[in-house]
């Protein structure tokens, strides 16, 4: 688990048992809808109107009208504009599916109307649409992940569960921003202490014959007392199914929500499928991706970027090269054993940033390790020259790592490629880092480098490993701009 901090407003309860006041799930930044409504609106009608007016088509105006309509209703039918929905997802692939059925509805329209527009200038004016509304979902999701640090617009969550368990997912939800949970009461079952902090709304007793029936009366009453929208139940031996369905048949019918944790962590939702077996609730996991059309095209990505970034950045290239071996005793490049994929070594290529004897300075400074784990960091370390230091400070040293990627040892994007000595010390939970090709850059690098602990590191990489696709990747890399621009967590 990270335990990374954050404000305190994310953990609602007190030790005194009252509760933090938050801005709750419903009460999102009033110009969500009206900004989202706008923005597809215009999208859409104004490039429409722009094209179709060039092209002097008949009637540029109504189908202009046409188009924002179509957008806004497509949008409308796929519940994009729900308070639930409104600035949750930066995603690219929801907004491309749904421009995909807007290009198949209007196609219809352009067969029944008789419009005669050339099709790829018809297409070419419908993609700012896409492109408006994808920049719209960021803008409003950056602004809600902010208020969310500071706890607003978020739900407002009653856990109910053994104590030991219901304290881990306490824990968990308090120690993250991204996502809308505040923790305002729990509901332990059974006996046992908690020491989270949060307010004991009720407690269940332990399973006897007459639990079951007193259970919803408990659990409603610590709902109204603390205010809560959600109903979160981690199950154990103490909750049985005949439990659950008790509290979930009293929460229903006081038209409340309930949601269960299923125990699974970091699996990304797009590996969870719901099915039903003779009337049993089943939730399937998908393994992850690891062959298919995804992989193959995560190859082609990263050859070719590999080829184009040598080609483009040669000039950088030789410029680098002077600027290191004028300021420093020593060649240019500096190569280092590395483990790949399966655990199979690699020499992996970078600039030189630090002095010659840099490894043998190693041991010397051992005392100094900044970082908690298996991995060696200073912030200040007295064996990077000067040009080394920018070098750093802008992720260029790592550039010639293209060379590992054209050559199939490395990725764009994957986990830090580690030390022999690093993988020498793992566990069976850290090996699983090496099922995959290193990246050049990867979660950990947009989730502040260095700054992480050893633990926050090793759970990004599983992370990454587990719910890794191809879309995630080209994610991974427009992020990484950013990263590298702020320079936070590089030294």
């Amino acid at each position: 688990m990270r335990h990374v901090h954050f404000p305190a407003q994310r953990v609602a309860g007190t030790a005194h048992g009252s509760a933090v006041p938050v801005r709750r799930h419903g009460d999102k930044a009033r110009w969500y809808l009206p900004a989202a409504l706008t923005a597809d609106f215009l999208g859409a009608a104004l490039p429409v109107g722009l094209v179709f007016e060039a092209a002097q088509q008949v009637r540029p105006a109504y189908c202009a009208l046409g188009a924002a309509l179509a957008w806004t209703g497509v949008q409308a039918l796929r519940r994009r504009y729900t308070s639930r929905a409104l600035g949750e997802s930066r995603g690219v692939l929801p907004v491309v599916h749904d421009w995909l059925i807007l290009i198949g509805v209007l196609a219809v329209a352009r067969v029944v109307t008789e419009e005669d527009t050339p099709r790829l200038s018809a297409l070419g004016a419908l993609l700012p649409a896409l492109l408006v509304t994808v920049a719209c979902h960021k803008l409003t999701y950056r602004h809600l992940t902010a208020a969310r640090r500071e706890a607003q617009a978020v739900s407002r969550v009653l856990v109910i569960g053994e104590p030991d368990t219901a304290e881990g997912v306490i824990a968990h939800l308090a120690a993250r921003t991204d996502h809308p949970y505040v923790v305002v009461g729990v509901v332990p079952v059974g006996a046992g202490s908690l020491a989270s902090g949060v307010p004991v709304a009720a407690r269940l007793d332990a399973v006897t014959p007459d639990a079951p029936s007193c259970d919803p009366t408990a659990v409603l009453g610590a709902v109204r007392s603390h205010h809560a929208d959600l109903v979160l139940i981690a199950p154990g031996a103490r909750i049985t199914g005949e439990r659950l369905r008790r509290i979930a048949w009293a929460l229903h019918d006081a038209g409340l929500e309930l949601a269960v944790f299923p125990g699974l962590v970091e699996v990304s939702v797009k590996r969870l499928e719901t099915l039903s077996a003779g009337g049993l609730a089943v939730l399937r996991v998908v393994p992850p991706v690891s062959r298919g059309v995804q992989t193959l095209l995560k190859s082609a990505l990263d050859r070719a970027g590999a080829a184009a970034g040598l080609l483009l950045l040669s000039p950088l290239f030789l410029g680098i090269v002077l600027a290191i071996r004028f300021g420093s005793r020593g060649p240019a490049f500096y190569r280092q054993q590395r483990i790949g994929r399966d655990g199979i070594p690699f020499v992996m290529w970078k600039f030189r940033t630090m002095v010659v004897d840099a490894d043998a300075r190693k041991a010397e400074l051992a005392g100094a390790n900044e970082n908690d784990g298996l991995m060696f960091k200073m912030r200040r370390d007295p064996r990077v020259t000067r040009v080394g230091r920018l070098l750093r400070r802008t992720s260029m040293d790592e550039l010639p790592q293209l060379i590992n990627v054209l050559t199939g040892h490395m990725s764009l994007v994957g986990p830090r490629p580690p030390l022999p000595e690093e993988v020498a010390k793992y566990d069976e939970v850290e090996l699983r880092r090496l099922t995959v090709r290193p990246g050049m850059t990867g979660l950990w690098q947009i989730s502040g480098r260095s700054d992480l602990s050893w633990d926050e590191t090793i759970q990004l990489d599983l992370q990454y490993v587990d719910n890794w696709s191809f879309t995630s990747d080209v994610d991974v890399m427009g992020r990484t701009l950013r990263a590298v621009v702020d320079g936070r967590g590089a030294y």
